[in-house]
């Protein structure tokens, strides 16, 4: 049936097959288009047109047409809604009307007006199988799957060199003194992005072609800011649309829900009292409203009318004490704030797992949060929560058994929050290995067989791949022994799991192999340094720091990790995660609290002579060079249906102090890779990705470089210029025909910016 009869009254009423899509909202299933009459008011073409005329517009013909645009995310709520309403389909033909609406009706192509210049724009659009979502950024991590993927190819490795600096914005004063380490990635909804900014974690609206700004909102929370846990302007926002609401959601410093309307900025007054949340309230437990060790960084997760809550705490290394707040996961309603449900990440007495906490110890024990993002699978109604370990990074004395649900990936109900089920990656965590990152969803092909999967990385450089429907490993996870220690009064777990594939896609544990070896001499002299700290495989435990050694146990990846918070990226098109991992060394060696410091028996310091306490983690190094050899950091592809390593590229320009290093002068060092914390961005041909810190070129200019690899090997793809070095994640959208690639950036004496990239007109 074409659009012509689709468009006639008298068969659009005999066709009609039920009534509910009339009391819809006024326009809020019509085919919003504004066609000229030499296309005789033919429904576009594309893959989505047959659901959309079987489903949806047999009762919404052409001639009623508005010239309304929403985003992808505006059709999703209004395919919902629908939905809701009574309309019947597959999951995919509700994906498939979404992608067509918003490539033939979204923002993207809302500027022509003309046959001549929709035919222009469709030049524009997404490479063909391209999901529409991926020409707006709406949630942090690209999708809920936190997949950190765009099928967008306008930018590939032919142009990448020719990219320029499109628009840049400043966060200096944002706050009453600047940041220099600015986390954000954000979101791009209707031609708006949208981030967080500034010592105050301000909310600022952009426009998305040119940066200036549209619209701003701050809360000043005093004292309960000033001591929380988290501050600073954290890592990202939410947000959120039903068709013809938006919303968007973040969470103070001082761990305030806030929900503002997303075109003014200015506060929901129906949402919890007057726009604001209190996160400190309704959490099953007493917390102090101001001094409490309770906040959260990482941007909350909405998903259908659910907003998702975690929680983080000050870090662990020195705790104040074995009792601390519960970092218990909350589900609250998008429209109200009224709270869902909750998930005891420490199970209360009767609940599932209390009798891993042995002596009592899950009345007073702490943490448990899940400080980093969250992912959700919509269709399975499951969110996937990753838990980090409980109070005590180092030690555990307090809390003897493994701890369910101490670093465990955990499904919930998302309208519940009922288990359904779990997986413990580390039993009695005490080596600050806390899930660092999302857990990343994927759909891949093991031994000819579909499998709905979830990739989740580490600290520890190992991926665990999951059935994230039933929580079953994909290949074998074998519980192996592992080192035992002998600091008193600390829980030892015999065993732990470690995954038959994929390899490591970074160093863990320590050996000798891993030091530096540029020269013989340098390599004595590092085996001379090591010599005087424990090590072995990963798991090998920390030990009592004495200044006569061990010093500590050796561990690489320590206390940051292979992978971090920013966690990984994967390819739906060809089945590849990829990950950057760092290769730092570190030392993890208990010592007596100080006076007053901490009711612990152990925390994490390094002993000297006298019995003083030197710093934290020591820099481990030899005359001047790192301890261990290079890479220092890498980005690792693994082929997700095989469980192998597909290639692996050092990323980061080899560091100043070894490219100038009079030890290694007229040695040809290959590029080493820097350390750091850096998110990838997947698009159709390339791996993006920007370094760490900055190097001083030949020229005597410092910086850092946003790098591009092809995806399918790894070699260089292309690299442009960047002032300082990558601290957020970067991101893409495309809008009005071109491609944007924006990062975030700061470092020392560098206050936080965004840099928006694009090929020049």
């Amino acid at each position: 049936m074409n659009g012509a009869a689709l468009g006639s009254r008298g068969q659009r009423r005999r066709r009609c097959r039920s009534h509910f899509l009339s009391r819809l909202l006024p326009g809020i299933l019509i085919l919003l288009l504004n066609l000229s009459v030499t296309l005789g008011q033919q429904l576009p073409p594309g893959p989505g047109k047959e659901p959309f005329e079987r489903i949806c517009s047999s009762c919404h013909g052409l001639n009623v047409a508005t010239q309304t645009r929403r985003t992808h995310a505006g059709w999703e709520g209004t395919v919902e809604t629908m939905r809701g309403r009574g309309a019947t389909g597959s999951e995919a033909d509700f994906e498939r009307i979404v992608q067509y609406l918003t490539n033939n009706f979204g923002p993207v192509n809302s500027a022509p007006q003309s046959v001549a210049g929709d035919r222009a724009a469709a030049k524009q659009a997404p490479a063909a199988g391209a999901t529409a979502r991926d020409t707006e950024w709406t949630t942090y991590g690209g999708d809920l799957g936190n997949r950190r993927y765009s099928p967008l190819d306008q930018i590939n490795a032919g142009n990448f060199n020719k990219l320029k600096l499109a628009w840049r914005f400043k966060t200096d004063n944002f706050g009453p003194s600047p940041e220099y380490r600015f986390e954000s990635t954000p979101l791009m909804a209707g031609g708006v992005l949208y981030t967080t900014a500034g010592t105050r974690r301000s909310v600022v609206a952009l426009d998305a072609a040119t940066g200036e700004i549209l619209w701003t909102h701050s809360e000043h929370e005093g004292v309960r800011g000033q001591e929380a846990p988290r501050v600073l302007s954290g890592r990202g926002l939410a947000y959120w649309t039903d068709g013809s609401e938006e919303r968007i959601l973040y969470v103070t410093p001082g761990y305030r829900l806030i929900a503002l309307d997303a075109k003014t900025g200015a506060a929901i007054p129906a949402f919890g009292d007057a726009g604001v949340v209190d996160l400190k309230l309704n959490d099953d437990q007493e917390i102090d409203l101001v001094h409490s060790d309770i906040g959260l960084q990482s941007a909350p997760v909405v998903a259908g009318d659910t907003i998702i809550i975690g929680a983080a705490h000050r870090t662990g290394e020195v705790p104040r004490s074995k009792t601390n707040v519960k970092g218990y996961v909350r589900g609250f309603d998008v429209k109200t704030g009224q709270r869902l449900w909750i998930f005891h990440t420490i199970p209360l007495r009767g609940e599932f797992g209390y009798d891993t906490w042995e002596g009592n110890s899950a009345e007073y024990t702490g943490n448990t949060g899940v400080w980093t993002q969250i992912s959700v699978d919509k269709n399975l109604g499951l969110a996937y929560l990753p838990v980090e370990l409980p109070t005590g990074d180092s030690y555990g004395g307090y809390r003897p058994g493994s701890g369910l649900f101490g670093e465990t990936v955990v499904a919930v109900d998302l309208k519940t929050g009922q288990r359904r089920w779990h997986y413990q990656l580390v039993h009695h965590g005490i080596w600050d290995f806390d899930i660092p990152c999302a857990p990343v969803l994927v759909d891949i092909t093991v031994d000819g067989k579909a499998v709905k999967a979830l990739a989740q990385a580490t600290k520890q450089s190992i991926l665990y791949v999951l059935n994230r429907v039933t929580g079953e490993p994909v290949w074998p996870i074998v519980e192996r022994p592992v080192p035992q220690g002998n600091t008193p009064g600390e829980w030892y777990s015999a065993t732990q799991p470690i995954p038959t594939k994929p390899p490591f896609f970074g160093r863990n544990g320590f050996a000798p192999d891993a030091l530096i070896d540029f020269t013989p001499e340098l390599r004595a002299e590092a085996l001379k340094i090591a010599s005087r700290y424990k090590w072995g495989p990963v798991f090998t435990p920390p030990v009592v720091s004495r200044a006569d050694g061990p010093l500590g146990t050796l561990i690489l990846g320590y206390p940051n990790g292979g992978a971090n918070w920013a966690g990984g990226s994967y390819d739906p098109e060809t089945h590849i995660f990829y990950v950057f991992s760092q290769s730092t060394i570190g030392s993890d060696g208990l010592v007596h609290p100080e006076p007053g410091e901490s009711d612990m028996a152990y925390v994490v310091g390094t002993a000297s002579a006298g019995g003083a306490k030197s710093a934290r983690y020591r820099r481990l190094t030899v005359q001047g060079l790192p301890l261990q050899k290079p890479p220092y950091g890498q980005i690792t592809a693994i082929n997700l249906d095989k469980g192998e390593i597909l290639w692996r590229v050092a990323h980061g320009e080899t560091p100043d102090e070894v490219r100038t290093s009079p030890l290694l002068k007229g040695m040809d060092i290959p590029r080493t890779g820097r350390p750091g914390i850096v998110g990838v961005l997947t698009t159709r041909t390339l791996v993006i990705a920007g370094e760490a810190g900055t190097f001083t070129n030949n020229q005597g200019k410092s910086g850092a470089l946003l790098r591009a690899y092809d995806k399918a090997t790894g070699k260089d793809a292309g690299a442009v210029y960047m002032p300082m070095g990558q601290t957020g994640s970067p991101m893409t959208y495309l809008l009005r025909g071109k491609q944007y690639i924006v990062v975030a950036v700061s470092g020392p004496g560098y206050p936080g910016e965004l840099l928006a990239y694009a090929l020049p007109d």
